[in-house]
């Protein structure tokens, strides 16, 4: 394929219909086909965001001194996300553009104040459960540290076997809340204890939960300490363009105190223009990320996140109760959005292509064999077309291993 730059540029009015043509092929996500990528909570939502976006599509956060509107929306996120996952006070954070940004400065952070307080410089090791994002992994590769990913039990990080893998350059214990591939939130209080036992940092990845758990336990759900309630913990690291409903790419990292955020900091340079000192890696950062998630933050409120946090569990409870009557079974006890299920007796792989061929863009896991849904509060509105599709896959499936099995 070759592309050069034209001549001559193209009207809007001529460029906007080539660009609907393309996206022609994309997953039907405003119809709720898709179970990742997409946080789906309808057109009000999506009209906020992306107005606010705009507004701010040309401002750089990287000056606050010229854009202070854009250093107080930051301000006022991160204090709603400090104040949500019970910070105490002097508690701090910063805002990135996603996940694994956010996963990449805390393991950053963690080493750098290991490099002051421990005088540990080189042979680093993080351990986690093996059900930890691999953003820890990308962290680990850029940094020369060593990942030690330990098995779960029952979908779960182990504190004990997690315990025992600690040594003397332990830089980082972690847990989810919930990992990515089980929806399952970690025994963080347990890990708490193993990290104040060890004196090593402890990181909550809640980069899926960090923004939906508060309210699940709002509207009555009895959830497991997991976040600065537990003492032990130093960071968390939490999405807002997940279940915050921001635009991409909008995420916070935050951290006990300010005390430990300065280790935080990349103070560059010198260069002709002096030092340069940034809260993050980046240099450049899009205000209109900024702008979007503090738009949606103030349109929503706690009573409209409640809202839309309930009718993500209602449409997992809908789905957990559809997949079990169709003889899956669900992995773990998931309480927030995500939920996998596997088939005793089919291979979801083959159920998974069949969900794909009726146009339904979701995960699957490989270990074990499960299909995977990260849901949204549309969900709610179409998990009974979905349970419809699912039921003629498995049908589909199962026909297809009958006749192979009788063939000839």
């Amino acid at each position: 394929m070759s592309f050069a730059l034209p001549e001559r540029g193209a009207p809007w009015s001529d460029i906007e219909p080539r660009m609907r043509e393309l996206a022609k092929g994309d997953v039907k996500w405003r119809d709720g086909r898709t179970g990742m990528y997409i946080f789906n909570a309808g057109p009000e939502v999506e009209h906020v965001q992306k107005t606010a976006y705009a507004m701010f599509a040309s401002e750089n956060g990287l000056g606050p001194a010229a854009f202070p509107s854009l250093a107080q929306m930051e301000r006022e996120v991160v204090a709603a996300g400090l104040s949500l996952l019970n910070a105490p006070p002097g508690a701090a954070g910063v805002m990135s553009s996603g996940g694994t940004d956010s996963i990449f400065l805390a393991v950053k952070t963690a080493r750098d104040h290991a490099r002051a307080k421990r005088g540990l410089n080189s042979g680093l090791n993080i351990v986690a459960p093996s059900s930890v994002h691999p953003a820890f992994d990308k962290a680990c590769m850029v940094m020369d540290i060593e990942m030690r990913r330990i098995p779960v039990k029952g979908y779960l990080a182990d504190p004990a076997a997690m315990e025992a893998a600690i040594d003397a350059n332990t830089l980082m214990l972690v847990g989810s809340a919930p990992c990515f591939p089980f929806g399952l939130i970690d025994p963080i209080d347990e890990l708490g204890a193993v990290a104040e036992r060890r004196g090593v940092w402890l990181h909550v990845d809640a980069c899926v939960g960090a923004y939906i758990a508060p309210f699940v336990r709002m509207n009555g759900a009895k959830l497991p300490a997991f976040d600065f309630a537990v003492p032990a913990v130093s960071s968390i690291s939490g999405d807002l363009h997940k279940y915050g409903y921001a635009s991409k790419g909008a995420s916070t990292v935050l951290f006990r105190s300010e005390t430990l955020k300065q280790f935080l900091e990349f103070d560059a340079g010198p260069w002709p223009l002096g030092r340069m000192i940034t809260p993050t890696l980046a240099g450049t950062r899009p205000g209109g990320a900024i702008a979007a998630a503090w738009a949606v933050m103030q349109h929503l409120g706690v009573e409209g996140y409640r809202q839309k946090q309930g009718e993500v569990t209602q449409a997992r409870e809908k789905i957990e109760a559809g997949v079990r009557k169709l003889g899956f079974e669900v992995l773990g006890k998931p309480q927030l959005g995500i939920v996998s299920f596997a088939h005793p007796k089919v291979d979801a792989l083959r159920v998974y292509a069949q969900m794909h061929h009726r146009g339904w863009f979701t995960a699957a896991l490989v270990d074990p064999r499960a299909l995977h849904l990260m849901l949204s509060p549309k969900h709610n509105e179409v998990a009974h077309e979905y349970l419809a599709d699912l039921e003629a896959s498995l049908g589909a499936v199962t026909d297809e291993q009958f006749a192979s099995k009788y063939a000839g």
